[in-house]
């Protein structure tokens, strides 16, 4: 599959994916670690309204006690706030909500058919007052397009209640720097050099980067002066503020106690 729409328009479902999950958390063998729900797709996109998976792998989780966290751009995560409520009041999970811009426009341009701005920041407001540790990623933070945003974006979701922010610089590896640079170009002819080169600015020359430990943080003097505008913002609008640490003690007792049950 490409990396362009083949991305939005050809999806793999795992219909049994809650009863695998189920298998793999009820083993003997298995220790409560953190699970990270999920990293390479977004588990709220519209199929989830159609098939329910990721409500149906909540459930199995809260039925172990095991540690889950949620990263996510949509707001049909409300849906299972009833699910994520109970896990909260156990410290099991937090919610990671990506917001890239303050600017409906550009969001658009960004990430078509996604929530839009505003159901995103009312998202996160929703969450906090449930109880609900929100972590909110910018993600990813485009030189050029939204690197002027992180103070009034940081400022504006800890108004809403978020816990914990995090950025990500961009990168384009593979096919996905043809297809940036083609809707650069396109959508924003006047910007796309400048866009282009200060990108390039924080992978060495380059608009990817491999190399780990870089590939998310970038280098030189532009990636350095968001990193330094992150470290202002949280020290002004989210002094004191933290994510709680995972429960693990409790999924040992819930798993033996699913056991007997067999």
């Amino acid at each position: 599959y490409s990396a362009g729409l083949d991305f939005e328009r050809k999806i793999l479902v795992k219909k049994n994916a809650a009863a695998l999950l189920e298998q793999e958390l009820k083993k003997k063998s298995w220790k409560a670690s953190p699970v990270m729900f999920a990293g390479n797709t977004d588990i709220y996109q519209p199929a989830e309204r159609k098939f329910g998976i990721t409500r149906a792998c909540l459930e199995v989780f809260w039925k172990y006690r095991h540690p889950v966290g949620l990263i996510t751009k949509n707001s049909l995560v409300l849906r299972d706030i009833d699910l994520l409520q109970q896990l909260a009041s156990e410290r099991l999970t937090g919610v990671a909500i990506s917001i890239t811009t303050l600017n409906e426009e550009l969001r658009q341009f960004l990430e078509p058919r996604t929530a839009t701005v505003q159901q995103r920041l009312k998202t996160v407001e929703t969450l906090s007052a449930a109880g609900i540790p929100v972590f909110v990623m910018m993600a990813p933070i485009i030189p050029g397009l939204n690197d002027h945003e992180v103070l009034p974006l940081v400022k504006e979701v800890a108004e809403r209640g978020a816990s914990a922010v995090g950025h990500t610089m961009v990168r384009l590896n593979g096919d996905v720097a043809v297809i940036f640079e083609d809707w650069l170009r396109k959508t924003m002819p006047d910007r796309a050099d400048r866009v282009l080169n200060r990108i390039r600015d924080t992978h060495g020359g380059q608009l990817f980067e491999k190399r780990f430990g870089n590939r998310m943080r970038g280098e030189g003097q532009v990636a350095a002066m968001v990193h330094e505008q992150f470290r202002i913002a949280k020290e002004k609008f989210l002094k004191g503020r933290k994510i709680p640490p995972y429960n693990l003690d409790l999924h040992e007792q819930f798993k033996t106690s699913q056991l007997r049950l067999f």
